[in-house]
Parts: C-alpha cells; structure tokens; sequence
C-alpha cells in the first residue's frame, strides 16, 4: 500500500481542522491478495475452531480447550502478527493486525482471549522491554508456548489506574523485588504463564511495571468470575503473596509504568473497535439470514419495511465504521513509516505513532463497541422470540456485546478524553483549534453563503455538510472554553456531547471520503450502493450532532449567546432532503440477495 507524502500527512486530530482528500485515505476495497488470503485464514480459523465449539468454550468445563484453542492459533502463526520476524512473528503493518482483529470479532470468548494475549499481553514487552526480555519472551508468546495476561485494575483502581495500591519492596539483597497486591477482572488469569503487573515501589507517586512469571510463586487466585457475557473467557482475581519478582524484570524504568498503561491501551482501543464491527458483522449476517427464511403472513420478514429498515440502517453504520477505523490504521502506518525514515527506532515509532492518533483510537473505540450493541440488539429485534431463546444464534452475541462499553476504559472515559486530549494539544500549539473557531464565530454574524447551485462534483454537497459539522463542533467547543476555561474539564455531560459531535463528525467524513474514492476507481454506477450507504450514515450522524449541539449549548449559554449558537446550529445541520426509506430499502434488498453482509 503506498503511503502519503510526510508533508501531506494529517496529525491526529487534525480532521477537525484540516481538509481530507479522499485519495490520501486507505479504504477496505484496496486490501492485496496476500492481505485477503490472510483474512481468509482467520476466517477459516473462526468458522471450523471457534463456532464449532461455542457452548463447549463457555461451559469452561474442560479449562484446557481455551488454552488448547490458543495453540492452535499460535502454530498457524496467528499470535505473532505484529510481532517482527527477529522474534519469531511476522512483522506486519498495524492495519494488517486490525483486519485479523476483526476477522476474530466474531468469535466471542475466544476473541477476548486472543486480543488480550496478542495485545496487552505481548505488547508491553515488546515494545517497552530490553533485548533480554524480548529476547527471552516475545518469541514464546508469538507463538503461544507462553500465554500473557496484563495486571492493571484492582478493586479500588478502575478508571483510575494510578491509584492502584499493589506494592514492589526491593529485598535486602537487592535481587528481586517483592510483590503484595491484589489485581482484578484479569483476562486469560487461570491459564497465563506471564503476567505484566503494575506495582507501586515504595512511595512512589506513579506505577512501574514489572514482567511476572507465573512461576516465580506467591501468586493464588479466586475461581473464576461469573459473567453476563463471555463466559468462556478466563476471569480471575489474582492476589500477589510476597511474589519474588528478579530486578531485571523491571518493565521499562521506574515509575513509568503509568505512561506504559496508556499507550498499550491506546492500541487496545483502535483494535477492540475494529473487532466489534467484524462482530457486528456476524450479528448482520445472522440477521439477514434469519430475515430470508422466517415466513410470516405468506412471506419472507425480509420483504417487510420495517426488516429492510433496520438491515439498511445497520450496514451503513457497519460501512461507515470499518471506513473510519482502516482510515486512521493507515494514518498509524504512515505516521509510523515517516518516524522510521526520520531514523527513530522501530519500537518507539510504533508507540509514537499510536500515541500521535490517540484521539483516534479513542473515538472509535466508542463507535466500535456502540455499533455492536446496536446491530445485535437489532439483529435479536429481528429474531423475535428466537432472538431471545439460547437456542437461535444472536442471544450470546447480545450477551457477550456488553463487555465491550466497559473495556478498555469505558465510553463515558473515552468519551471525555477525547475531548481532553484535543484541548491540551491545542493549548501546546499542536493543534490549531483557535483561529478556526474564531472564523466560525465572525460567520455566524455575517450573510449566509449559499453557494452555487451548480454540481461541482457527485459529492460537493456532501462535503460541504461536513465542513459546516465542524463548523458546529469548533463552534460549541470554543465558546465553551471562552465561556468556562479550567471549570470545563468538570462538565462531564458537556464533554460527552462535545464527543458525540466529534465522533459522529470524524465517521461520516470517513465514509463519505471511501465511496469518493471508490468512484474515483470504479465510476458512480458501480458504486451506488456504497454511496447511499454513506449517505445515510451522513444524515444519521446530522441528527446526532444537532442533538447533541442543543444539549451542549442549554448547558453553559444564555440570552444573546444562546440565541445565536442555537441559529448557527441551525445554520450548519442544514441538509437536503434525501429519501432515507428507498435508500435503506435498497440496501436491504442488496444483501438480502446476497444472503449476507457484503460489498
């Protein structure tokens, strides 16, 4: 895949400010023929390993089949994707390792179990240890002889992880450190051979990590936990009794273990997204499925408005999802190429690099999770009393779904530092929000322009509804900071919906950016499906944001202030009519003919 010129190359966040041109993004569509055999492979994996066995995984009767399952998956070289060669993986590019994220979505419990070990198991030492460590443990977890598990939270540190209270005493001799400390809600627990815990030495104000084998002892563990959901995944309460952990095994230095924690969750965040849509997939298909046999009044439900309703609305969230995560996975290739060329080493360009699209990552983590809650729930909708019934084949999806909200930092956290992480880097000059804003705020005490009404393009009119949502975003947003200043990190409910705007703004551009593109390579004609499917997602997401827009500005303006923001919210959520009904039908009719989710 060519990547853009560095000169050209968006910064992360920089799409609210800066113009996206939709050959300068990476779509689906341009996968190559080795990328395609290796979604075909995990495919393949899911479908004779994994849905084969489902109520055998979660009965967690047989505590080896996980870790055997796992096995298997390392012998195929599945484990060791983003692992370079050196150490025995096979060093593929970041949005490589998301296509094999989401391959797996699908697979419930399993999925769980792999992305935890691939991810924040094996991550942290790869990219935050020495040559020794890496040397001695990545090899092992590439291909699964090892199985990693990642101890952060504890009962009084969720969201809060710097308050962990788990301790690290250095011993008299100076030889190992002393481990006490309780960790909990940790994935693959009762079968992992390496722990990466975070432990505070001494007094010390910030956590620093350390690499725990399960052999060192003094490591007990509770049963597992009872879940709503995914209860084939292993979920134990761990408790670190005078574990003697070697100095060497220091994870990084002292007292960085907190910056370790963020920019592996960072990673988790994008890739946890991406996995939700490729099961939000499976609940579709599953869907369209069901909607092609049950008969209901001498008919297929498939022919009904209301099943064509949800099936269209589902596919262009889908759609427009996966747009947006392969657009910033490249953004995180690119950024990491030209760190690498500028002679940065591999290991800190990669983290460099995701930490550059950070705000990324957050946002769709949100949109990820929240899409697969809504195309399964919709997808038991359509089920009926099937849906509801153990029997069918959605009741564990909806089940399994909700974890994914609450993982990785909730959507509520999620939500709010995105909006964090966009003020802080315009408050360093990183981001230019303020001389936009500013713009925004003479416009809207000047003549509207209407523009011509001349066609510049099949998507001019498309474009220029996105340009006035940022309009809306940089508009709320910098009134707000006038208005509160410091006091606005305290607006939760502000922050959220500033978020919301944000999110739906960023997805609907990525869309509509991959159907121009497609038409670039296929002509219109060719693309009409995947050009309603952003269509629609567009005027989905205007709705959102004038919501969202409105509860923002009740929350902070008044008089004068209030009446002109609510005019320039209506100003920008302009949008022409489009027949949303015909559109969605015809997408329906689309994959109802192909019996499954696919363009």
């Amino acid at each position: 895949m060519e990547t853009v010129d560095k000169k050209n190359a968006i910064k992360g966040g920089e799409f609210l400010i800066k113009e996206t041109k939709a050959e300068d993004i990476f779509i689906p569509e341009e996968w190559t023929e080795e990328q395609k055999m290796i979604a075909q492979s995990c495919r393949d994996f899911v479908d004779t390993e994994i849905m084969t066995k489902l109520d055998e995984i979660d009965s967690m009767k047989h505590p080896e089949l996980m870790p055997s399952l796992m096995d298997k998956a390392g012998e195929l070289g599945l484990l060791g994707t983003s692992v370079p060669e050196q150490y025995g993986g096979f060093g593929m590019d970041f949005n490589t390792s998301m296509l094999i994220a989401e391959e797996f979505g699908r697979s419930h419990s399993f999925a769980v179990a792999m992305s935890a070990h691939t991810g924040i198991g094996t991550l942290p030492i790869l990219y935050y240890g020495n040559e020794d460590q890496k040397s001695k443990y990545i090899p092992k977890l590439a291909t699964g002889e090892w199985k990693a598990a990642y101890c952060l939270t504890e009962p009084d540190a969720g969201s809060d992880a710097n308050s962990g209270k788990t301790k690290a005493v250095l011993s008299k001799d100076g030889k190992h450190y002393i481990l006490n400390g309780q960790k909990m809600w940790i994935t693959n627990g009762g079968f992992a051979d390496v722990f990466t815990v975070f432990a505070k030495i001494d007094n010390d104000e910030k956590l620093t990590a350390f690499i725990v084998e399960k052999s060192f002892g003094g490591i007990t563990m509770n049963e597992e936990e009872r879940k709503m959901g995914i209860k084939g995944s292993s979920t134990r309460q761990i408790f670190f009794n005078d574990c003697k952990v070697p100095v060497e095994n220091m994870l990084s230095e002292r007292q960085n273990g907190f910056k370790i924690a963020v920019n592996i969750l960072n990673i988790g965040r994008i890739k946890l997204g991406i996995a939700a849509i490729g099961g939000a997939k499976g609940a579709i298909n599953h869907a369209i499925n069901y909607a092609n046999e049950r008969k209901q009044f001498g008919q297929t439900i498939g022919s009904f408005g209301a099943i064509k309703h949800k099936i269209g609305d589902i596919a262009s969230k889908i759609w427009s999802s996966e747009s947006a995560h392969y657009r910033a996975g490249q953004n995180i290739d690119d950024a990491y190429a030209a760190f690498v060329s500028d002679g940065m080493p591999k290991g800190e360009a990669r983290l460099k690099s995701l930490e550059q699209f950070a705000i990324e990552c957050a946002i769709l983590k949100v949109n990820g999770s929240e899409i697969l809650d809504y195309s399964i729930d919709e997808a038991v909708q359509i089920f009926g009393g099937m849906g509801y019934s153990a029997e069918g084949p959605v009741e564990r999806g909806y089940r399994d779904a909700r974890i994914n909200r609450i993982f990785e930092g909730t959507n509520e956290i999620n939500r709010m530092l995105t909006i964090d992480m966009i003020l802080k880097r315009a408050l360093k000059g990183e981001l230019d929000l303020m001389g936009p804003a500013m713009a925004v705020a003479s416009e809207l005490t000047s003549i509207p322009d209407f523009g011509s009404d001349e066609d510049e393009g099949p998507f001019s009119k498309e474009k220029k509804v996105l340009q006035n949502l940022k309009k809306v975003g940089l508009m709320i947003a910098g009134a707000a900071v006038q208005k509160m200043m410091d006091k606005l990190k305290d607006e939760q409910e502000i922050l959220m919906h500033l978020a919301d705007m944000l999110i739906e703004g960023y997805v609907a551009e990525s869309a509509i950016l991959r159907a121009e593109k497609l038409v670039g390579i296929k002509g219109e004609e060719a693309c009409r499906q995947q050009i309603l499917l952003a269509k629609i997602n567009l005027h989905n997401a205007v709705n959102i944001i004038n919501w969202a827009g409105k509860q923002a500005i009740y929350a902070f303006a008044e008089g004068d202030e209030l009446r002109m923001m609510l005019l320039g919210l209506k100003r920008f959520t302009k949008t022409e009519p489009f027949n949303l009904k015909e559109a969605r039908r015809e997408i329906a009719d689309h994959l109802l003919g192909k019996n499954e989710f696919k363009f």
